[in-house]
């Protein structure tokens, strides 16, 4: 084979790998500090329709993961052992099998999306929860949950990515049944929970460092024993953002 040829092939390799770029290629993502190399990910087309929302993408199987009852409520069954978390140490936790179900959002403007959570709490159903998600990939996203903690107590946990994990426990809740939301203005992004929709408490606020297209979505954990069949309803998505994000009204 000639020079010419040799240059040729190559060429066409190196054009091919440019325009195929698949799950598991790093890339550059968010803007000034909070740049992180990331990995794409490969999310599944699906359509679980719940009242007048339609989940459209997948995660791990999350749309063989759900039952919806009453056309209003869904039921999100969760196997052991799987979670979402990057591990900050080594990656030596490092988790992310847990399913999902996401729809598509345009982040260059304001957004509220907001859902009842039943998780299923068990006597050895550590970190069992149900979660709300705002996420971009594997590894630039931020879930908001009603979770168990190590000691067997209920409480809203909030897990933010940005190549790595942070880990943060909030209050612990007597009740069973709780409301989550998260609201943005396009520049910032803040999480609430609720025991009446009515008076909302906010836990995490911060700069949406998000890309202009990101996902919403519900999972169900069960990162231990067992299983977690969490309950999502009222889930609603608004293009709207909360009036005073202290209050989260």
């Amino acid at each position: 084979m000639n020079k010419s040829m040799i240059f040729l092939v190559l060429m066409g390799a190196l054009t091919m790998q440019g325009c195929q770029q698949k799950a598991g290629d790093s890339v550059q993502t968010g803007t000034g500090d909070a740049k992180v190399e990331t990995t794409v990910t490969d999310l599944r087309v699906c359509e679980v329709r719940l009242g007048d929302l339609t989940f459209t993408h997948a995660l791990n199987g999350g749309d063989t993961c759900v039952e919806v009852r009453d056309k209003e409520t869904l039921a999100f069954r969760c196997t052991e052992g799987r979670d979402m978390f990057c591990d900050p140490n080594e990656g030596k936790l490092t988790n992310n099998t847990v399913p999902a179900l996401f729809m598509e959002v345009d982040n260059t403007r304001p957004f509220t999306f907001t859902a009842k959570v039943t998780p299923e709490f068990t006597e050895n159903g550590l970190y069992n929860a149900a979660d709300l998600l705002v996420f971009a990939n594997d590894t630039l996203w931020q879930k908001l949950c009603f979770e168990q903690d190590e000691r067997g107590q209920h409480r809203i946990v909030t897990v933010r990515t940005q190549g790595t994990s942070d880990d943060n426990n909030h209050e612990k809740l007597t009740a069973s049944v709780v409301y989550l939301k998260f609201s943005s203005d396009t520049h910032t992004l803040a999480s609430y929970y609720s025991l009446d929709k009515k008076e909302w408490q906010m836990v995490r606020l911060y700069k949406n460092y998000y890309p202009a297209k990101i996902y919403v979505g519900v999972a169900s954990q069960c990162p231990k024993a067992g299983s977690c069949t969490s309950l999502f309803e009222e889930i609603s998505l608004e293009q709207t953002t909360v009036s005073d994000f202290r209050l989260g009204n």
